[in-house]
């Protein structure tokens, strides 16, 4: 997706009319009543809520797990530092701005990876996650243990799909601001889009967990899409620079498992000739962002089931692609 592609179609969407009828999202509903992993769904056109329902699990107004929905937030959060200074930039490397955290012994490569590295997990580094999740979440110091890993590929060159990479982005999100990871969220994010970011997993250091088991509101999760999708403003309130935003929804890599683009911490593809941003999380957890047809979608689902590409979440990514899009853009006139 262009840069140019995604704010335009994020101010177009602000004058657009909302023309969509409830019984229109109809086959979503019966996407939702289907699949028994499915909890609940919320979409917003044009800023208007169309849909909102609970099919299964916790009442909409509880707070679930987001699962790796987290490290949206964190490349988010990412984007804040950046607009304030706190980084000099994304190619900030860790040798620069937190040397502190590399541990005694590591590869001398490691000083060299980048703020970008970590944001599109491609630091290189043996992946967390995974089969190596376990052990990983069971050491002693985890910002350590991740950066320990052997290089299993040159920094910049493969995405790897890993919690370490946006666990230790965390840490140096804390480490340039003085601030805890759930003071920068509540403060940056929670407080200018009105939602409530309840404290999560920290590491044995006390350090909040980068990428995963956070916890928001299914309305919590459409708000932060939302300021995604009308470049980064919230309320009246520039919660994120539009160039981060705009940056954030390029390809700078891709995901082995899904086959899907990926920028700084948002998935990217397209169906019905609209393109998309998408965070996902375990289980299917999603917050899908598309300015083109003016659309905000958060799905809530069963965060202890898994939803690999070639199952459950292929059945959202489909229902998405094929169903949601096409109606979206059914209702743009």
């Amino acid at each position: 997706m262009k840069r140019r592609e995604f704010l335009a179609g994020g101010l177009a969407s602000l004058a657009t009319p909302m023309l969509a009828q409830s019984n229109v999202w109809a086959p979503v509903l019966d996407a939702g009543r289907a699949l028994d992993q499915f909890h609940a769904v919320m979409i917003q056109q044009s800023g208007q809520t169309v849909l909102r329902e609970r099919f299964r699990g916790p009442g909409l107004e509880r707070a679930v797990p987001i699962k790796s929905v987290s490290k949206t937030i964190v490349a988010a959060l990412t984007g804040a530092a950046l607009d304030r200074g706190e980084l000099p930039g994304i190619n900030a490397t860790l040798g620069d701005v937190a040397p502190r955290l590399i541990p005694r012994g590591a590869d001398p490569r490691v000083a060299g990876i980048t703020v970008e590295n970590l944001v599109t997990m491609q630091a290189g580094l043996e992946r967390t996650s995974g089969q190596n999740y376990g052990g990983w979440v069971n050491s002693s110091n985890w910002v350590a243990n991740a950066l320990a890993r052997p290089f299993v590929a040159e920094p910049g060159a493969r995405m790897l799909y890993s919690t370490g990479s946006f666990h230790i982005l965390g840490a140096v999100l804390s480490e340039v601001s003085g601030q805890s990871l759930l003071s920068l969220a509540r403060q940056r994010l929670g407080e200018p889009l009105g939602i409530d970011i309840p404290a999560w997993t920290r590491d044995p250091q006390g350090r909040y967990l980068g990428g995963n088991e956070m916890a928001l509101t299914l309305e919590a999760m459409v708000r932060f899409g939302e300021m995604y999708r009308l470049n980064g403003q919230y309320g009246g309130a520039q919660v994120l620079s539009s160039d981060w935003v705009a940056r954030s929804m390029q390809r700078r890599t891709q995901s082995l498992f899904s086959g899907l683009d990926y920028g700084y911490g948002w998935f990217l593809g397209a169906g019905a000739g609209v393109d998309y941003a998408l965070a996902r999380g375990y289980g299917g957890q999603i917050i899908c962002v598309a300015p083109q047809v003016a659309l905000t979608l958060a799905i809530t689902s069963d965060p202890m089931r898994p939803a690999r590409s070639g199952g459950y979440f292929g059945d959202l990514q489909r229902l998405i692609e094929q169903q949601v899009l096409p109606l979206a853009l059914a209702q743009m006139g």
